[in-house]
């Protein structure tokens, strides 16, 4: 790989500052790359395995950062069941601040001059009508493998909490945070919801890093036998009076009980009290994957915007 610089924690937290600034006057252009929580996840989960295959460019006006690149390359992963899996193409996480949206012709040709040669992916908001036309006019199309029931593109979904209903756990469930169970159960209730996972116990302590992560809105349910059989991150703005549910994830043995649900509520509740005024989650958009957006839309959340998966190939110029 070229001499690239690569992401930084610094870097992540001007680009959680761009998100926020952008959420103010446009959340609609928030995608589900760029909001506070999701670079907060994705940085501190997989830095320290990843963060070699992730260069990145930021642009500033007057000190101010108003866009920012980050290329995921090719790269292996290994996970939790000890399978490896091969990563062929790359993929382009980006923001662009609205009053400096020229700046995306900018973006794109970084991205293919890192990724040359490379099928090259990337997921702009549905709401940018400028940058889905300037992604085209660079050779961009919408991904193929993207569309049908089983496609991948992402819906943000969100509600405002002017009234939260009571959750109600099955008995003898109860709602732990990740500061009164610890590392470990954290980390193996996350295993448990998405295995098989790369997710490890050092990835962990790179989401514990970041700002804004609380251990006190790091919410488990665990069960009568002690297993922590739902959880949730969630990740407070408090400019924005917003919070956003990422990651979510049930054990399998314990779905359909009505603990994602109420795990959901009591956050709500937690973050309400916290000065949050809305929240937001984010899930699979096409019809083949009902069950999260199912699961959301039963806690009054509604979509709020969607991804546009486009995709270059290896001979596009």
């Amino acid at each position: 790989m070229p001499n690239f610089e690569l992401v930084t924690a610094a870097d992540v937290q001007l680009m959680q500052g761009l998100a926020q600034r952008v959420t103010a006057t446009r959340p609609d252009l928030a995608n589900s790359d760029a909001t506070l929580g999701e670079l907060a996840w994705n940085w501190g989960k997989g830095h320290a395995t990843d963060g070699a295959t992730w260069p990145r460019r930021l642009w500033f006006s007057d000190r101010n950062l108003v866009a920012w690149s980050w290329a995921h390359l090719p790269h292996r992963v290994s996970r939790s069941d000890g399978s490896v899996k091969d990563i062929t193409g790359a993929y382009l996480a980006y923001q662009v601040h609205p009053d400096h949206a020229a700046l995306v012709d900018e973006v794109i040709d970084w991205y293919d001059a890192t990724a040359a040669d490379i099928e090259r992916t990337v997921m702009p908001s549905a709401a940018d009508e400028f940058a889905l036309k300037r992604w085209a006019a660079h050779g961009y199309e919408t991904d193929p493998a993207s569309l049908g029931d089983a496609g991948t593109w992402t819906q943000l979904n969100r509600r405002d909490l002017t009234e939260v209903e009571q959750p109600v756990l099955p008995h003898g469930f109860r709602f732990r945070t990740a500061d009164e169970a610890g590392p470990k159960a954290a980390v193996q209730a996350h295993l448990d919801a998405w295995a098989p996972s790369t997710y490890t116990a050092e990835g962990y302590e790179g989401v514990r890093k970041t700002a804004p992560y609380r251990g006190d809105l790091h919410l488990l349910v665990e069960a009568p036998d002690g297993t922590m059989a739902s959880s949730t991150i969630m990740w407070l703005d408090e400019a924005n009076e917003t919070a956003e549910f990422e990651p979510v994830g049930t054990h399998p043995d314990y779905r359909r009980l009505g603990l994602g649900r109420a795990m959901l509520l009591h956050g709500m509740h937690l973050v309400r009290a916290a000065g949050a005024t809305h929240t937001t989650v984010a899930c699979l958009g096409a019809p083949g994957h009902p069950q999260a957006r199912g699961l959301y839309y039963s806690v009054g959340f509604r979509e709020f915007t969607r991804d546009v998966p486009l995709i270059k190939t290896r001979t596009a110029g």
